[in-house]
């Protein structure tokens, strides 16, 4: 397993996120899934197929749920995995454990506007997977979303 340069990958989610498209009730995330050799696997953005997909959907919808490279992955969040949702039945928090990604990787929790106490990062830890939070990456991943009163 290659050491991953965490900073470098979620500048490269960041700028995914920067293609959402704006939305008054919707945050803009970047995702990027990276195999433990380094490579990317997948990346997605909120917005990318349709108004209601989240960045870590879209990302995951790219690649078959069984690829033995989700057991040892890292997926990139700007934003803390959602753990509420009204749009679909499954959260983004729900869909990394499903697919067994290890390690989740984030620039910032998501704030109060839209869900009052998000749990994303509660719930992944809980079940063991390892989460970082890169709070110097944060400004960055929230300038995105200017377009929200945050």
């Amino acid at each position: 397993m290659v050491p991953f340069d965490d900073h470098s990958w979620m500048r490269r989610a960041i700028e995914l996120a920067r293609r959402c498209p704006p939305a008054a009730g919707a945050y803009s995330v970047g995702a990027v899934i990276v195999g433990a050799d380094g490579s990317e696997i997948a990346s997605g953005y909120s917005r990318e197929v349709d108004d209601a997909v989240h960045a870590e959907e879209s990302a995951l919808a790219k690649i078959p749920v069984d690829d033995p490279r989700l057991a040892t992955a890292t997926i990139y969040s700007t934003l803390e995995p959602c753990s509420q949702r009204r749009s679909r039945p499954r959260t983004c928090a729900q869909l990394i454990l499903a697919a067994g990604i290890p390690r989740v990787v984030i620039a910032w929790r998501e704030p109060s506007l839209f869900v009052a106490d998000c749990q994303g990062f509660e719930l992944l830890t809980a079940a063991g997977v390892t989460v970082v939070e890169l709070p110097d990456l944060a400004d960055q991943a929230r300038a995105v979303n200017a377009h929200l009163a945050l």
